[in-house]
């Protein structure tokens, strides 16, 4: 059986040392120029960087600093990455700024600047998450790009698709539909409600596999009940048996570190608009570069002859006018993740979620989470089930009364959806505990 030793991304974080920094506050030092509070429109990105690097991303007045980023209302306390992100000011900055840009001069002179902006996303997107720049493609959503992937591939009769029961219904339903028009065979996978090792969620969908096994289509991190599935592992052991592997990463794109190559799926999709804290109405799609020829695109518009010329993932985004501001302000969100580390981010989350369950525990013995404590195997989703038979009072009372903001969820994960992310404090994973249980 395997399991994970916990690494400095996973273990249980000191809450007592994280409230110790907080009280602190922001003690910097007067002398180095870049220690000046943040205006309104944020830090620019060398001095986001630069303290980083003087604090060190352990310390809680980092943190403090890179909440002030965004724009929250103050006394909210957002909880809600898997749904929906704000973005920092860096990034509204950008947007705002070519949105403006645009609408002063919407001339094709103007406009032709966009173009080298559109590729400097592509590109950055493509160093984020360990691809090369012809394999990414800026799509609007997770959504939209698991449906480009699975109305591309070339199924029919015979052929089975082994899907995760976990799945988002754009990476499960999605499937299934199309399954009815061409008659291949769809297979969900069930896990156990809380795996304790790899190999339990392995053998799930290895022991699912056939002759006739397609694809694998399956959601790196679960936005239902928080369960974070061994990628690379369950990559290298399809792809050794000819499947093709989809990785839907709307809950990794942004919160956990990736390297598409390395992991080793043929295809990975995410949203902008989530973890990644970008600009709405964009994300991103994937395909491998020896899988590019497999997979017919969904849209054909104008420039679709040059996209197709270039050999590469661009054949899958000719949509047509796009929103232009929203695909420039991607590189600015890849560059404000790289001031801080995406190491250092997915720490942070994952030192967060986990301080959050320990929290909820000390004040509620009696909680149920969906989510594996064991290190590696849960995200940043936590779903809290309280010893009550409906949680949509608790849902509100704490938004109303505490003002925490986190997800309503019913059916087979019952409970209230917690998913803290760069801009919340350690200090408010105390708060959310406290207002669950003043709540319950």
């Amino acid at each position: 059986m395997t399991t994970r030793s916990p690494t400095d991304a996973t273990r249980l974080p000191d809450r007592r040392r994280f409230l110790k920094h907080a009280a602190a506050g922001a003690a910097l030092a007067a002398t180095p120029a870049w220690t000046r509070a943040p205006s309104r429109s944020g830090l620019s990105l060398e001095e986001l960087s630069a303290r980083r690097d003087f604090l060190g991303s352990e310390d809680e007045s980092f943190w403090e600093m890179v909440k002030s980023q965004f724009p929250l209302r103050p006394g909210l306390i957002l909880v809600n990455a898997a749904n929906l992100c704000p973005s920092p000011w860096p990034v509204q900055e950008a947007v705002f700024g070519y949105t403006r840009d645009i609408d002063r001069d919407a001339s094709f002179h103007n406009r032709a600047k966009f173009n080298a902006l559109a590729e400097k996303s592509v590109a950055a997107l493509a160093r984020l998450l360990g691809a090369s720049p012809e394999e990414i493609v800026i799509t609007r959503n997770t959504s939209e790009s698991n449906n480009t992937v699975i109305n591309g591939l070339t199924l029919g009769a015979g052929d089975e698709v082994v899907l995760w029961d976990q799945n988002h219904p754009t990476n499960n339903v999605a499937w299934e539909v199309r399954a009815d028009r061409w008659g291949y065979k769809v297979l969900r996978v069930a896990t156990p409600p809380v795996p304790e090792t790899e190999d339990e969620l392995i053998d799930a969908f290895v022991s699912a596999f056939t002759d006739r096994t397609r694809v694998l289509a399956v959601t790196q991190i679960s936005n239902i009940s928080g369960v974070e599935l061994p990628a690379r592992r369950l990559c290298s052991i399809a792809r050794d048996r000819g499947i093709y592997v989809h990785m839907d990463g709307a809950q990794s794109f942004g919160a956990v570190e990736v390297d598409l190559h390395a992991m080793g799926c043929d295809s990975y999709t995410g949203s902008a608009h989530k973890w990644f804290c970008g600009p709405k109405e964009a994300g991103v799609l994937y395909v491998r570069a020896e899988r590019v020829g497999e997979l017919w695109p969904s849209d054909v518009g104008v420039g679709w002859e040059g996209a197709v010329a270039g050999g590469g993932a661009d054949k899958f985004g000719t949509y047509g006018q796009r929103d232009d501001a929203a695909v420039a302000g991607v590189g600015t969100t890849v560059e404000f993740h790289e001031a801080i580390g995406a190491a250092e981010i997915e720490a942070r989350m994952r030192a967060l979620a986990t301080g959050l369950k320990s929290a909820i525990r000390e004040r509620i013995p009696e909680v149920k989470f969906h989510t594996s404590d064991v290190p590696g195997l849960g995200g940043g989703v936590v779903i809290a089930e309280l010893p009550v038979d409906d949680h949509t009072d608790i849902y509100n009372r704490i938004y109303e009364e505490h003002g925490v903001a986190g997800a309503l969820r019913r059916g087979v994960f019952p409970g209230i959806r917690l998913c803290p992310h760069m801009y919340n404090t350690m200090a408010e994973m105390e708060q959310i505990a406290d207002a669950l249980a003043a709540s319950a």
